[in-house]
């Protein structure tokens, strides 16, 4: 428990969330969760569509951020900029499995909000750059770019999933070896 009320409902509703989902969830659950009383949520919240938003939207930015962070833009190596891009979702993911979750099952709800919206497709802009530059290159396979995220996103997602109930062991080899299969199957043989 930490000692900002605030803190604990956004960390009780992302967990929430992210296992039971928006239409699972109630405000009634988040407080019992967060050890908060129902109206302290109001306070900061104006209704649970607003703290999905607010969950949203810090946590697609701390995404984009961990992306971006010392990506190699001068490089115009795509494999490196690849192997980059990946293991910073790893690193994302390790830090905030339930925020992987959690954007992965709200980030084509109606529940967002068109900042939320905006944010997301922010995100998605970055990860089609990259494809698209290696794909102007001749690296990446010519496959419509949202294959493409789809190929590699959506193993990346399962992934962890499959990590996260215990059906994988998480260790660096296998880690490493999925890498590699991402790109495979995204670049031109």
């Amino acid at each position: 428990m930490t000692k900002n009320k605030k803190d604990d409902i956004m960390g009780a509703a992302l967990v929430l969330f992210a296992e039971r989902g928006y239409d699972g969830t109630t405000v009634p659950m988040i407080a019992e969760e967060a050890k908060v009383g129902a109206g302290t949520i109001y306070r900061y919240f104006e209704n649970k569509e607003t703290l999905v938003n607010a969950l949203f939207q810090k946590y697609i930015q701390e995404f984009s951020e961990t992306l971006k962070d010392e990506f190699p833009f001068e490089s115009a190596n795509i494999r490196e900029q690849f192997h980059h891009v990946f293991n910073k979702m790893i690193q994302f993911a390790k830090k905030n499995i339930h925020a992987l979750k959690f954007i992965d099952s709200h980030s084509n709800t109606h529940h967002l909000d068109e900042i939320s919206n905006q944010m997301f497709e922010e995100f998605l802009a970055f990860l089609r750059d990259v494809l698209e530059d290696g794909k102007k290159q001749g690296i990446i396979s010519p496959l419509p770019t949202e294959a493409l995220i789809s190929i590699v996103y959506g193993a990346f997602s399962h992934l962890f999933k499959l990590i996260r109930i215990g059906v994988l062991e998480e260790t660096p080899e296998l880690l490493v070896s999925v890498e590699e299969c991402c790109w495979n199957a995204i670049r031109v043989s």
